[in-house]
């Protein structure tokens, strides 16, 4: 992984950035840095779930996303990590879920910058991988304009240079996580200022960013990166499959999100010979041709057969014949 790479990430997102999804956005762009979902240090050393760190030489660059907040236990997992070969390896303190809450880790540490510094400066001694901080600007009541400062002096000075910051405060009661990430407001100007205060920091802004256009004009503003979520999931094409033209200066890999599709068939063949199912891989394929004509289609076909007992590649092809071919307007 180079530092260019951090220009443009996919944010981890639960339930969505598994090990399939990660496989179809490499095959879009090959630059953009990818994240796991968030990974429990829990589950991995007391649980000793080292499936979940499963993935494919091909994902490359990319990171994981661990969610903890004892030092020891973190250490621990990191190693485990960086065995794996991961490249990057990210400390949660932004999610606002319940289930995050309740382990004492998330977004709470906002709350606890001292706790923070203990965790990365362990994980940063364990093993040899750059270890990363995704941060709020504040949780609850907190002032972001006076704790967020303090807060990436804490981390850098425990051994953290590159560090994600959503542009949303997170509140830890009364709002859910979905209306975590859109009901509290953007400060973009924030982070910007941030950046120029720390100069020596690697900043990334994280937050209700939606198109590659959005993504160069933050860049226009001197931070760093820019991570990108919903966005490049329900619309992977539109952001992925343009990412390394409008942000890296580079032909993009393929033509056209048609060919992502035939070179996931030998993917999910695999897969299905492994003994998984064929939605476990396409549910993450159901944006591909968002906005163009047999969208609709496309996903109508994919999300009623691939459940069915013995649904296999051949469905690509039916759901694949729902969609309005379109030119070559990718070719290099």
């Amino acid at each position: 992984m180079t530092e260019a790479n951090n220009r443009l990430s996919v944010a981890p997102m639960m339930d969505w950035t598994d090990r399939h999804c990660r496989y179809l956005h490499r095959l879009l762009s090959r630059n953009a840095l990818l994240y796991t979902e968030m990974v429990t240090a829990a589950a991995l050393v007391r649980g000793g779930a080292r499936h979940l760190l499963r993935f494919d030489p091909a994902e490359h660059p990319v990171a994981v996303q661990l969610g903890g907040a004892e030092p020891g236990e973190l250490a621990a997992a990191a190693r485990m990590a960086a065995e794996a070969g991961y490249d990057e390896i990210n400390l949660n303190v932004g999610c606002p879920s319940d289930r995050v809450q309740s382990g004492c880790f998330g977004a709470v540490l906002m709350e606890q910058p001292a706790l923070v510094a203990d965790c990365v400066a362990a994980m940063v001694a364990a093993q040899p991988v750059e270890v990363t901080v995704k941060c709020r600007i504040g949780v609850d009541a907190q002032a972001p304009e006076e704790v967020l400062p303090a807060f990436l002096e804490t981390i850098r000075d425990a051994g953290v240079r590159r560090v994600t910051i959503h542009a949303r405060k997170a509140w830890l009661q009364g709002l859910s996580p979905k209306e975590n990430r859109e009901v509290p407001p953007l400060d973009y100007d924030l982070v910007y200022r941030m950046k120029a205060e720390f100069p020596e920091l690697h900043v990334s802004v994280n937050g209700g960013i939606g198109s590659l256009e959005e993504a160069r004009a933050h860049l226009a503003q001197g931070v760093d990166g820019v991570m990108i979520g919903r966005a490049a999931y329900h619309r992977p094409a539109d952001i992925l499959l343009e990412a390394d033209r409008a942000i890296w200066g580079e032909p993009p890999p393929l033509a056209r999100a048609e060919e992502a599709v035939e070179l996931m068939k030998p993917y999910i063949a695999a897969h299905l010979a492994e003994g998984g199912r064929l939605h476990q891989v396409t549910r993450h394929m159901l944006g591909l041709f968002a906005g163009r004509p047999g969208a609709r289609g496309w996903r109508r076909v994919l999300s009623e057969g691939a459940h069915r007992p013995g649904a296999g590649v051949a469905l690509l092809d039916a759901a694949l014949a729902e969609v309005e071919p379109e030119g070559e307007k990718r070719a290099s």
